[in-house]
């Protein structure tokens, strides 16, 4: 696919799938005792969708961009070259970073499609 013909609607679903909560969760219930993930994830589910770009995501996450070659990012990378749409990515506010609850592998792979389209996701 042409980065120049991408759009947020080609690449991203509107809402994030459910199986995208429990994998938050899972993630979260490492930096947080079960209960706070848990209030996290209901939070994610309640919370609408918002656009943020990708490079601020990643920027504010504090996270390094894996490489085009990681097998995840390859992947979803494939997913849009067969025009499947990429699920919206779960984000939590830290303390002095944001947390990228799900959705690292989406995110990294939206910024080598390009840097500047707007991603859908929630952030409580």
């Amino acid at each position: 696919m042409k980065k120049n013909i991408l759009t947020r609607d080609i690449i991203w679903m509107k809402e994030p799938e459910e199986h995208d909560f429990p994998a938050a969760q899972d993630y979260l219930e490492l930096l947080f005792i079960p209960t706070q993930a848990e209030k996290f994830v209901e939070e994610l589910k309640k919370a609408s969708t918002i656009m943020k770009k990708s490079k601020d995501i990643l920027r504010a996450s504090k996270l390094a961009l894996l490489p085009e070659t990681n097998i995840h990012v390859k992947e979803n990378l494939k997913k849009v070259e067969k025009n499947k749409k990429l699920s919206p990515i779960l984000l939590v506010r830290g303390q002095h970073e944001l947390i990228i609850a799900d959705g690292y592998h989406r995110l990294c792979c939206s910024y080598y499609l390009t840097e500047d389209l707007e991603v859908p996701c929630r952030l409580v």
